[in-house]
């Protein structure tokens, strides 16, 4: 999500006649667009605004920008600490870069920017053959871990012709892949006057010529209907892979991080996807060390990893957000035994991926091919439709295009194929 943000931040520059610069020394204005999901993510960027000062020093006339969810919440008091930085706008006040370009002046966009989500930005893509589009903004689920509520505002859902118009344009111009995104895609079109759900949406979205897969993140499991399932099962575009976030498999966890389901009737849904979508990836997220965490909790979590056995996990130790309701919990879990947990969960995870990844070995897969290899140039890589990654050598008329490969070995974080011609 905040990577699609930036291309709507560079596409607001674009259009106003700036072009990328090569290195930050070179430019003449500077955006850090931030996340504040996580401290660690928060500290990075804190790193990073204290070196611009060296930048600013050299270059009087650079202006710095900060985005995102800590621009939001932190607000006018990143003037007073980076006295430097000349613009502080929100996540849902991208728009507004455009009168900070016209008069250059000191200032925020922090406000309430109710119809930001009607609005159509322009946006300079990275890559040509897969694309983001938001379909929502906000959320109202107020996990207790979770700031997004408070830094993106409330759930606002995009008219449906609109994400049907830019999806359009996207497969006019080559584009293959769409991914949804939204904080909830589960429950779009709640906000809408006009009766559209997300699978009402997806089945637009199919009818487009030219668009061949389509994704969509998040989904918020208590309301993964089965609407939802049975949409995914007959539509073949839509990727047979789903990210669904468990965050724990204890109920006692579950109920104080306001998930809003237990772990059974988490399983039942898994166990729905799978009797409906045979061989369908699942992935999800893992927080270790919440507040009240017992080692009883973190074993029903190792359970639950054990039993449904996820493709893929994004684990990580909790972390403190301010104005979050866990902040004030007791029985807060010291940072070394949450270091500790996080640890086992990710081994566990290595081992179960490792082996989901070997069975694959000798099946041919379809793969939709991206580009070079970052790991090695000499190979081309792409992913399937349960979004595994693919390694193999081609040709460079593979790129953009569908291609079908014979897995010859299985790698911990991505797999390697042979052509078939």
């Amino acid at each position: 999500m905040n990577v699609h943000d930036s291309e709507k931040i560079a596409g607001i520059f674009s259009e106003n006649g700036l072009i990328s610069a090569d290195h930050a020394e070179n430019a003449d204005v500077i955006v850090l667009n931030t996340c504040s999901i996580r401290e660690k993510a928060e500290q990075k960027f804190l790193s990073e605004l204290g070196r611009l000062k060296k930048a600013k020093d050299y270059n009087p006339g650079l202006k710095i920008a900060v985005a995102g969810c800590i621009a939001q919440q932190q607000g006018k008091s990143l003037f007073k600490r980076f006295p430097y930085v000349d613009f502080i706008v929100g996540p849902n006040n991208i728009d507004k870069l455009y009168r900070w370009i016209d008069n250059k002046s000191i200032g925020t966009a922090l406000e309430d920017n109710p119809e930001y989500h009607k609005k159509n930005l322009p946006m300079q893509r990275a890559g040509g053959v897969r694309a983001w589009v938001s379909i929502m903004y906000g959320c109202e689920n107020f996990c207790a871990y979770c700031v997004v509520p408070y830094t993106r505002g409330k759930e606002r859902s995009r008219p449906a012709q609109d994400i049907y118009d830019e999806i359009s344009s996207l497969a006019k111009r080559g584009f293959k892949e769409v991914t949804l995104l939204g904080q909830n895609v589960n429950s779009y079109g709640r906000t809408l006057e006009e009766a559209v759900h997300f699978p009402d949406l997806l089945r637009k979205v199919h009818s487009i010529d030219g668009v061949e897969r389509i994704r969509f993140v998040t989904s918020h499991p208590r309301d993964l209907s089965e609407e939802l399932i049975l949409a995914m099962k007959e539509l073949p575009k839509v990727c047979e892979h789903l990210h669904l976030p468990i965050q724990s498999g204890s109920d006692h966890v579950l109920h104080l991080m306001n998930r809003g389901y237990t772990f059974k009737e988490y399983r039942r849904r898994v166990d729905g996807l799978r009797k409906m979508i045979p061989g369908i990836s699942i992935t999800t997220d893992i927080i270790t060390g919440f507040p009240g965490e017992t080692e009883e909790d973190f074993r029903m979590t190792m359970q639950a990893l054990t039993d449904i056995q996820y493709d893929g996990i994004f684990a990580f130790k909790y972390s403190k957000r301010p104005g979050t309701k866990a902040i004030e919990m007791p029985d807060h879990v010291p940072e070394q035994v949450k270091a500790e947990r996080l640890a086992q969960v990710l081994q566990l995870q290595e081992d179960v991926t490792y082996q989901k990844n070997s069975e694959l070995v000798g099946q041919v897969l379809e793969i939709l091919v991206e580009g070079p290899s970052s790991s090695d140039p000499e190979r081309l890589t792409g992913r399937t439709g349960t979004n595994k990654i693919v390694h193999y050598c081609g040709e460079r008329e593979d790129q953009d295009a569908f291609v079908n490969v014979r897995i010859v070995k299985a790698g911990l974080h991505s797999l390697f194929g042979e052509k078939l011609f």
